[in-house]
């Protein structure tokens, strides 16, 4: 059974991404799936919720059967498809065949869906004396006409294909075509639903100081993470990635460069995962990996509309005795002591500074949402507080704690006596309790 916390966060999401865009890449792999009515079904609830809706479809596969069977040669470089002009009818045949694929699923779906040709390319031409032949990069998305299509209610599909100023075909990567027309049409989210889509620790080497989930899973990187991530994976490889690392590492740049263009977030999804894609937007955490800017969660202070949320928070570590009961009152009472930290609007972590008035300050109530634990939140907190204490010139800052020692001890603080407490601290202390104290050590303050 969900939890009314969850219930309350898809709530919370159906409303921030009400008339929000989300431009949806699908690989190949993923639309040959048997998962992949699933997604197109999820697709449809999406757009039946609110959001708009854009699909750019992979096409390498099919392209290389049509190819194939056709007995026509090509070949990659730089990871580009390269062939002679009398291919193009054909590889524009099977882009478009995908596409229309993707269009027959959404009406079986009650979704009016439309192919459009969006897309204004150029040749690659010649690079350091290589001939791209019929590859080609794109020139200008009809960004108008795309905005009346998604106004009229309807889901654009993107065919790996643009054309030049006089009608000539080019072959473009499904992959730039997605990424840029999220940057262009300033989408909220941008989604790589790809079947290989899982970055975790089991395949690549972790930057130390990155968050990982319970299963090892990356859920979440900032721009400066991302050069960090590939850094140490290129170096572990010797500078020469395996296929699979390649291609992980050019869809991460896509990403970054997204996002430094003003793209909200992008995730890279696992399509072998059943509703991977309700599950990243209508969760805090969600199941794949969150390239974002700084702007993803934050410490705030606590307003009187947080306290219901902080309570919740609080709630099963009153239940195990780590912290001490406290009532909507205490908070209300205490509301300018209480820092919060927030993630897409949704509270799930709390602490408070209490400064007492011979100048000591007290670290309390420091709780973090267990699902949220392995994001590093509670040394956030921590760090935030120890901070703000210093700023205020206290004279010393400790904590009290029944199960929590081994924690502060990493943090820097060391054993202290009931005695050393303020008078107002060491009246409510209980020797049922028996929480023990531990104060930072000066050089720390």
């Amino acid at each position: 059974m969900n939890s009314p916390e969850n219930i309350r966060n898809v709530i919370r999401y159906l409303q921030k991404f009400k008339n929000a865009l989300a431009v949806i890449y699908l690989d190949d792999k993923t639309i040959e799936s048997p998962l992949y009515s699933s997604h197109i079904r999820d697709i449809a609830l999406l757009h039946e919720a609110g959001l708009k809706v854009v699909i750019v479809p992979g096409a390498r596969r099919r392209i290389d059967d049509v190819l194939h069977d056709s007995k026509i040669q090509w070949k990659y470089q730089d990871n580009i498809r390269v062939t002679e002009s009398d291919a193009m009818p054909l590889i524009k045949m099977a882009a478009f065949d995908v596409s229309n694929t993707i269009m027959t699923s959404l009406a079986a779906n009650g979704i009016t869906a439309i192919i459009g040709n969006w897309v204004r390319a150029r040749g690659k031409g010649v690079l350091n004396g290589y001939d791209f032949g019929t590859a080609g990069e794109i020139e200008k998305l009809e960004t108008a006409a795309i905005r009346t299509v998604l106004d009229d209610g309807f889901i654009p599909i993107f065919p790996c294909i643009g054309w030049n100023t006089v009608g000539h075909p080019y072959n473009i990567s499904s992959i730039l075509l997605a990424q840029q027309v999220a940057i262009n049409l300033k989408a909220d989210k941008l989604f790589f639903v790809m079947q290989d889509g899982r970055i975790n620790a089991s395949r690549y080497t972790i930057p130390e100081g990155l968050s990982l989930s319970e299963d090892g899973e990356v859920p979440a990187m900032n721009l400066e993470e991302v050069d960090l991530f590939l850094k140490v994976n290129a170096a572990s490889a010797g500078e020469k990635l395996d296929t699979e690392r390649a291609s992980v590492a050019s869809l991460l740049k896509a990403a970054q460069e997204a996002c430094r263009k003003g793209v909200t977030r992008t995730h890279i999804v696992d399509g072998s995962v059943d509703g991977v894609l309700p599950c990243e937007i209508f969760s805090d955490l969600g199941s794949g990996t969150m390239i974002y800017t700084s702007n993803y969660g934050k410490i705030r202070p606590m307003e009187q509309s947080d306290v219901a949320a902080v309570l919740a928070v609080m709630r099963p570590f009153v239940a195990s005795g780590k912290l001490l009961p406290r009532s909507e009152k205490d908070l209300f009472s205490r509301l300018e002591d209480y820092v919060v930290y927030e993630l897409d609007g949704g509270v799930h972590a709390c602490a408070a500074l209490h400064v007492y008035e011979d100048g000591q300050a007290e670290i309390a109530a420091v709780a973090v949402d267990e699902a949220f634990a392995h994001m590093g939140i509670g040394p956030k907190l921590m760090e935030y507080l120890m901070q703000l204490a210093g700023e205020m010139e206290v004279s010393s800052i400790f904590i009290m704690t029944t199960q929590a020692a081994d924690w502060f001890e990493k943090l820097g603080f060391q054993p202290d006596t009931i005695e050393s407490l303020p008078q107002e601290r060491r009246s409510i202390w209980s020797k049922e309790r028996n929480s023990k104290v531990y104060r930072l050590a000066a050089r720390l303050c």
